[in-house]
Protein backbone atom coordinates (compact mmCIF):
# COMPACT_ATOMS: atom_id res chain seq x y z
CA UNK A 1 0.00 0.00 0.00
CA UNK A 2 2.15 2.83 -1.55
CA UNK A 3 -1.02 5.85 -0.01
CA UNK A 4 -2.43 4.70 2.66
CA UNK A 5 -5.14 7.22 4.08
CA UNK A 6 -5.92 9.19 7.06
CA UNK A 7 -8.72 11.06 8.69
CA UNK A 8 -7.62 15.00 9.58
CA UNK A 9 -9.66 17.58 11.60
CA UNK A 10 -10.23 20.52 9.22
CA UNK A 11 -12.14 22.51 11.68
CA UNK A 12 -12.84 22.33 15.29
CA UNK A 13 -16.79 21.72 15.46
CA UNK A 14 -19.54 23.92 16.50
CA UNK A 15 -22.31 22.24 17.85
CA UNK A 16 -22.99 18.68 16.24
CA UNK A 17 -19.88 17.86 14.29
CA UNK A 18 -20.05 17.41 10.23
CA UNK A 19 -18.12 15.27 7.70
CA UNK A 20 -17.33 18.79 6.30
CA UNK A 21 -15.19 19.11 9.72
CA UNK A 22 -13.20 16.24 8.56
CA UNK A 23 -10.58 14.94 5.35
CA UNK A 24 -9.95 11.48 4.24
CA UNK A 25 -6.41 12.18 2.07
CA UNK A 26 -3.54 10.22 1.50
CA UNK A 27 -0.73 9.91 3.43
CA UNK A 28 3.24 9.65 3.36
CA UNK A 29 4.56 6.33 5.21
CA UNK A 30 7.70 7.47 6.78
CA UNK A 31 10.69 4.91 6.87
CA UNK A 32 10.89 3.36 9.95
CA UNK A 33 13.86 4.12 12.49
CA UNK A 34 15.46 1.78 15.35
CA UNK A 35 12.36 0.91 17.84
CA UNK A 36 9.56 1.37 15.39
CA UNK A 37 6.57 -0.45 13.69
CA UNK A 38 4.67 -0.24 10.65
CA UNK A 39 1.54 -1.60 11.14
CA UNK A 40 -1.14 -1.89 9.46
CA UNK A 41 -4.69 -1.07 10.97
CA UNK A 42 -7.06 -4.03 10.94
CA UNK A 43 -9.78 -2.41 13.33
CA UNK A 44 -10.00 1.15 14.85
CA UNK A 45 -12.21 2.73 17.58
CA UNK A 46 -14.43 5.78 17.35
CA UNK A 47 -15.41 7.15 20.88
CA UNK A 48 -17.77 9.31 22.38
CA UNK A 49 -14.60 11.17 24.30
CA UNK A 50 -12.92 11.89 20.79
CA UNK A 51 -15.42 14.61 20.57
CA UNK A 52 -14.38 17.05 23.18
CA UNK A 53 -10.86 16.60 21.41
CA UNK A 54 -11.71 18.30 18.56
CA UNK A 55 -11.91 21.23 20.18
CA UNK A 56 -9.14 23.50 21.87
CA UNK A 57 -10.47 23.78 24.95
CA UNK A 58 -8.00 23.02 27.28
CA UNK A 59 -8.72 19.45 29.12
CA UNK A 60 -7.01 16.44 30.29
CA UNK A 61 -5.46 15.44 26.73
CA UNK A 62 -3.94 17.60 23.96
CA UNK A 63 -6.71 18.52 21.52
CA UNK A 64 -6.47 16.91 17.80
CA UNK A 65 -4.40 19.57 15.50
CA UNK A 66 -5.93 20.38 12.27
CA UNK A 67 -4.69 19.23 9.51
CA UNK A 68 -3.45 16.17 10.80
CA UNK A 69 -4.32 12.81 11.31
CA UNK A 70 -6.86 11.95 14.98
CA UNK A 71 -5.57 9.45 16.76
CA UNK A 72 -7.26 6.66 19.17
CA UNK A 73 -7.04 3.20 20.01
CA UNK A 74 -6.42 0.67 17.11
CA UNK A 75 -5.34 -2.86 16.37
CA UNK A 76 -3.02 -3.85 13.18
CA UNK A 77 -0.50 -6.07 12.04
CA UNK A 78 2.87 -5.69 12.15
CA UNK A 79 4.40 -5.30 8.36
CA UNK A 80 7.79 -4.37 9.30
CA UNK A 81 9.99 -4.05 12.50
CA UNK A 82 12.86 -2.56 14.06
CA UNK A 83 12.46 -3.63 17.34
CA UNK A 84 13.42 -6.65 19.22
CA UNK A 85 10.60 -8.68 20.46
CA UNK A 86 7.59 -8.00 18.05
CA UNK A 87 8.00 -9.73 14.43
CA UNK A 88 6.16 -9.12 11.26
CA UNK A 89 3.14 -10.98 11.62
CA UNK A 90 2.26 -9.84 15.37
CA UNK A 91 -0.82 -8.51 16.11
CA UNK A 92 -0.46 -4.64 18.27
CA UNK A 93 -3.06 -3.02 20.20
CA UNK A 94 -1.89 0.88 20.13
CA UNK A 95 -3.16 4.70 20.08
CA UNK A 96 -2.74 5.62 16.30
CA UNK A 97 -6.23 4.53 14.91
CA UNK A 98 -7.58 7.01 12.38
CA UNK A 99 -5.70 5.71 9.37
CA UNK A 100 -5.07 2.75 7.68
CA UNK A 101 -1.33 2.51 8.32
CA UNK A 102 0.93 3.66 11.57
CA UNK A 103 4.73 3.94 12.52
CA UNK A 104 4.02 3.38 15.79
CA UNK A 105 6.78 3.49 18.52
CA UNK A 106 7.31 -0.04 20.01
CA UNK A 107 7.11 1.01 23.80
CA UNK A 108 3.59 2.56 23.08
CA UNK A 109 2.83 -1.17 21.39
CA UNK A 110 1.30 -4.00 23.03
CA UNK A 111 1.68 -7.32 21.44
CA UNK A 112 -2.65 -9.07 21.13
CA UNK A 113 -3.24 -12.37 20.80
CA UNK A 114 -6.03 -12.71 17.88
CA UNK A 115 -6.03 -16.51 18.15
CA UNK A 116 -7.68 -16.43 22.14
CA UNK A 117 -9.97 -13.38 20.71
CA UNK A 118 -10.84 -11.12 17.58
CA UNK A 119 -8.92 -8.35 17.50
CA UNK A 120 -11.44 -6.03 18.18
CA UNK A 121 -12.31 -7.37 21.50
CA UNK A 122 -9.25 -5.69 22.21
CA UNK A 123 -10.29 -2.01 21.90
CA UNK A 124 -14.00 -3.31 23.27
CA UNK A 125 -14.33 -5.86 26.49
CA UNK A 126 -10.57 -6.89 26.98
CA UNK A 127 -9.11 -3.13 26.12
CA UNK A 128 -9.94 0.23 27.74
CA UNK A 129 -13.78 -0.09 27.27
CA UNK A 130 -13.70 -3.12 29.53
CA UNK A 131 -11.14 -1.02 32.53
CA UNK A 132 -12.84 1.58 32.49
CA UNK A 133 -15.90 -0.40 33.46
CA UNK A 134 -14.33 -2.42 35.84
CA UNK A 135 -12.42 0.36 37.90
CA UNK A 136 -15.32 2.81 37.58
CA UNK A 137 -17.22 0.41 39.47
CA UNK A 138 -15.29 -1.34 41.57
CA UNK A 139 -12.89 1.80 42.90
CA UNK A 140 -14.80 5.03 42.10
CA UNK A 141 -18.18 3.64 43.10
CA UNK A 142 -17.01 1.79 45.52
CA UNK A 143 -19.50 -1.17 44.63
CA UNK A 144 -20.54 -3.76 47.38
CA UNK A 145 -22.32 -7.28 47.17
CA UNK A 146 -26.39 -6.38 46.99
CA UNK A 147 -26.02 -3.06 46.14
CA UNK A 148 -28.58 -1.72 43.73
CA UNK A 149 -27.06 0.01 40.42
CA UNK A 150 -28.31 2.44 37.89
CA UNK A 151 -26.31 2.52 34.87
CA UNK A 152 -26.97 5.25 32.32
CA UNK A 153 -26.16 5.19 28.57
CA UNK A 154 -26.49 1.30 29.17
CA UNK A 155 -26.53 -0.63 26.00
CA UNK A 156 -23.15 1.30 25.03
CA UNK A 157 -19.47 0.11 24.85
CA UNK A 158 -18.89 0.80 28.83
CA UNK A 159 -22.26 0.61 29.90
CA UNK A 160 -22.95 -2.57 28.57
CA UNK A 161 -19.65 -3.72 30.85
CA UNK A 162 -20.61 -2.22 33.87
CA UNK A 163 -24.05 -4.16 33.97
CA UNK A 164 -22.56 -7.40 33.76
CA UNK A 165 -20.03 -6.89 35.77
CA UNK A 166 -22.43 -5.55 38.23
CA UNK A 167 -24.33 -8.47 38.52
CA UNK A 168 -21.09 -10.80 37.77
CA UNK A 169 -19.87 -9.48 41.69
CA UNK A 170 -23.09 -9.61 43.27
CA UNK A 171 -25.36 -6.88 42.81
CA UNK A 172 -28.91 -6.36 44.37
CA UNK A 173 -30.54 -5.26 41.49
CA UNK A 174 -28.99 -3.65 38.22
CA UNK A 175 -31.39 -0.76 35.73
CA UNK A 176 -29.94 0.18 32.98
CA UNK A 177 -31.10 3.17 30.61
CA UNK A 178 -31.16 3.50 26.88
CA UNK A 179 -32.52 4.91 23.76
CA UNK A 180 -34.74 2.42 21.75
CA UNK A 181 -37.19 -0.40 22.82
CA UNK A 182 -34.75 -2.70 21.00
CA UNK A 183 -31.96 -1.42 23.17
CA UNK A 184 -34.16 -2.06 26.70
CA UNK A 185 -34.81 -5.39 24.95
CA UNK A 186 -31.02 -6.53 25.06
CA UNK A 187 -30.21 -5.36 28.60
CA UNK A 188 -32.52 -7.38 30.22
CA UNK A 189 -32.71 -10.52 27.24
CA UNK A 190 -29.39 -10.92 26.88
CA UNK A 191 -27.23 -8.90 29.29
CA UNK A 192 -29.19 -9.80 32.40
CA UNK A 193 -30.25 -6.68 33.76
CA UNK A 194 -33.05 -6.81 36.28
CA UNK A 195 -34.39 -3.83 34.42
CA UNK A 196 -34.10 -1.20 32.09
CA UNK A 197 -36.27 1.68 30.28
CA UNK A 198 -35.81 4.25 27.27
CA UNK A 199 -35.45 7.50 28.01
CA UNK A 200 -37.69 8.47 25.34
CA UNK A 201 -40.55 7.16 26.91
CA UNK A 202 -41.03 10.55 29.58
CA UNK A 203 -38.83 11.51 32.18
CA UNK A 204 -36.10 10.32 33.81
CA UNK A 205 -36.48 10.57 37.11
CA UNK A 206 -39.97 9.17 37.32
CA UNK A 207 -38.63 5.85 34.53
CA UNK A 208 -36.17 5.53 37.59
CA UNK A 209 -38.35 5.49 40.10
CA UNK A 210 -40.34 2.90 38.67
CA UNK A 211 -37.59 0.75 37.74
CA UNK A 212 -35.68 1.13 41.23
CA UNK A 213 -38.84 1.94 44.21
CA UNK A 214 -36.26 1.41 46.80
CA UNK A 215 -33.76 3.72 45.08
CA UNK A 216 -30.08 3.08 44.10
CA UNK A 217 -26.61 2.44 45.92
CA UNK A 218 -24.54 3.46 42.84
CA UNK A 219 -24.84 5.23 39.59
CA UNK A 220 -22.51 5.17 37.23
CA UNK A 221 -23.09 8.24 34.73
CA UNK A 222 -22.24 8.07 30.99
CA UNK A 223 -24.86 10.81 29.90
CA UNK A 224 -25.12 13.54 32.36
CA UNK A 225 -27.65 16.26 32.52
CA UNK A 226 -31.27 15.03 33.27
CA UNK A 227 -30.24 11.39 34.39
CA UNK A 228 -27.57 12.76 36.70
CA UNK A 229 -30.10 15.07 38.65
CA UNK A 230 -32.72 11.84 38.34
CA UNK A 231 -29.98 9.33 40.08
CA UNK A 232 -28.99 12.32 42.65
CA UNK A 233 -32.45 12.19 43.47
CA UNK A 234 -32.93 8.58 43.83
CA UNK A 235 -29.69 7.98 45.90
CA UNK A 236 -30.20 5.86 48.99
CA UNK A 237 -27.62 6.44 52.20
CA UNK A 238 -24.27 6.49 51.49
CA UNK A 239 -24.81 6.19 47.87
CA UNK A 240 -22.18 6.92 45.41
CA UNK A 241 -21.92 8.09 41.51
CA UNK A 242 -18.57 7.13 39.39
CA UNK A 243 -18.82 10.11 36.74
CA UNK A 244 -17.59 8.15 33.36
CA UNK A 245 -19.02 10.51 30.65
CA UNK A 246 -21.46 13.20 29.81
CA UNK A 247 -22.14 12.42 26.20
CA UNK A 248 -25.95 14.39 26.46
CA UNK A 249 -23.82 17.81 26.46
CA UNK A 250 -20.88 17.21 24.17
CA UNK A 251 -22.17 18.94 21.00
CA UNK A 252 -24.22 21.42 23.51
CA UNK A 253 -23.10 25.47 22.37
CA UNK A 254 -24.07 26.88 25.66
CA UNK A 255 -23.28 25.39 29.31
CA UNK A 256 -25.98 22.75 30.51
CA UNK A 257 -27.62 23.60 33.64
CA UNK A 258 -26.19 21.78 36.43
CA UNK A 259 -28.13 19.05 38.68
CA UNK A 260 -30.40 21.12 40.52
CA UNK A 261 -30.51 18.78 43.51
CA UNK A 262 -26.83 18.50 45.00
CA UNK A 263 -28.54 19.03 48.10
CA UNK A 264 -29.38 15.25 48.24
CA UNK A 265 -25.37 14.63 48.62
CA UNK A 266 -25.64 16.48 51.54
CA UNK A 267 -28.65 14.49 52.82
CA UNK A 268 -27.88 10.91 52.15
CA UNK A 269 -23.89 11.60 52.58
CA UNK A 270 -23.81 10.52 48.92
CA UNK A 271 -20.40 10.32 47.30
CA UNK A 272 -19.85 12.01 43.47
CA UNK A 273 -16.49 11.50 41.72
CA UNK A 274 -15.46 11.75 37.84
CA UNK A 275 -12.51 9.66 36.87
CA UNK A 276 -10.28 8.52 33.57
CA UNK A 277 -9.39 5.40 32.98
CA UNK A 278 -5.58 6.14 32.65
CA UNK A 279 -5.45 7.01 36.22
CA UNK A 280 -6.38 2.90 36.97
CA UNK A 281 -4.53 1.32 34.75
CA UNK A 282 -3.01 -1.06 37.69
CA UNK A 283 -6.26 -2.72 38.04
CA UNK A 284 -5.37 -3.83 34.26
CA UNK A 285 -4.44 -7.27 35.29
CA UNK A 286 -6.58 -7.83 38.19
CA UNK A 287 -9.83 -6.94 35.48
CA UNK A 288 -8.10 -9.36 32.36
CA UNK A 289 -7.80 -12.38 34.77
CA UNK A 290 -11.48 -11.79 35.74
CA UNK A 291 -12.43 -11.29 32.23
CA UNK A 292 -10.90 -13.95 30.52
CA UNK A 293 -12.85 -16.34 33.47
CA UNK A 294 -16.33 -14.34 32.91
CA UNK A 295 -15.88 -14.49 29.09
CA UNK A 296 -15.05 -18.50 29.01
CA UNK A 297 -18.12 -18.97 31.39
CA UNK A 298 -20.44 -16.84 29.44
CA UNK A 299 -21.21 -14.27 32.34
CA UNK A 300 -19.61 -11.63 30.53
CA UNK A 301 -20.31 -11.06 26.32
CA UNK A 302 -20.14 -8.27 24.93
CA UNK A 303 -21.78 -7.09 21.26
CA UNK A 304 -20.27 -4.68 18.55
CA UNK A 305 -21.67 -2.50 15.79
CA UNK A 306 -19.46 -2.45 12.48
CA UNK A 307 -18.51 -0.19 10.32
CA UNK A 308 -16.19 -1.30 7.45
CA UNK A 309 -13.31 0.96 5.73
CA UNK A 310 -11.54 4.31 6.64
CA UNK A 311 -14.39 5.59 4.19
CA UNK A 312 -17.05 5.39 6.44
CA UNK A 313 -14.86 6.23 10.18
CA UNK A 314 -16.34 9.33 10.42
CA UNK A 315 -19.94 8.56 10.19
CA UNK A 316 -18.93 5.36 12.23
CA UNK A 317 -18.14 8.50 15.36
CA UNK A 318 -20.68 10.45 14.42
CA UNK A 319 -23.49 7.35 14.66
CA UNK A 320 -21.77 6.83 18.45
CA UNK A 321 -23.10 10.16 19.52
CA UNK A 322 -26.51 9.75 17.51
CA UNK A 323 -26.71 6.62 20.23
CA UNK A 324 -26.94 4.29 16.97
CA UNK A 325 -24.48 1.63 18.55
CA UNK A 326 -25.24 -1.41 20.59
CA UNK A 327 -22.32 -2.19 22.52
CA UNK A 328 -18.60 -1.24 21.58
CA UNK A 329 -18.70 0.74 17.78
CA UNK A 330 -15.74 -0.55 15.55
CA UNK A 331 -14.51 0.59 12.45
CA UNK A 332 -13.17 -2.55 10.10
CA UNK A 333 -10.05 -1.37 7.77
Amino acid sequence: MTKPREVQLTSRPVGWPTADDFALVESEVPPLADGQLLVRNVVMSVDPYMRGRMSAAKSYAEPYALGEAMHGGAVGEVLESRAEGIAPGDHVLHGLGWREVAVVDASQARVVDTSVAPASAYLGVLGMTGLTAYAGLTRIASFKPGDIVFVSGAAGAVGSVVGQIAKALGAGRVIGSAGSQEKVDYLVGELGFDAAFNYKDGAVRDLLAQAAPEGIDVYFDNVGGEHLEAAIGALRLGGRIAVCGAISGYNNTEAPPGPRNLVRLIQTRGLIQGFLVGDHYDLAGEYAQKAAGWLADGTLTSRETFADGIDHAVDAFLGVLRGENTGKMIVRL
